[in-house]
């Protein structure tokens, strides 16, 4: 995985939704870390695409639900 699409995802979500970005891993379920529903995550995949560049597949996001999982998808996406 690449940490800096990483650090930039870890960054632009926490800034989103208001959250510590120390303490957001990799390994974090963005669903239960978060608390956020299947609306705020389809939103939230919007702006990832918008901000790295690439178009993700909706169902990716339920099965990367993790940060290093979303990072992956990310860059096999680009």
């Amino acid at each position: 995985m690449n940490e800096a699409v990483l650090s930039q995802l870890v960054q632009m979500v926490a800034s989103r939704f208001k959250v510590d970005p120390k303490q957001l891993g990799a390994e974090d379920d963005l669903f239960e870390r978060l608390g956020i529903d299947s609306l705020q995550a389809l939103d939230l995949l919007g702006e990832l695409e918008l901000q790295f560049g690439v178009e993700i597949p909706d169902y990716v996001l339920k099965e990367a639900s993790t940060f290093g999982g979303l990072a992956e998808a990310i860059e096999r996406y680009k």
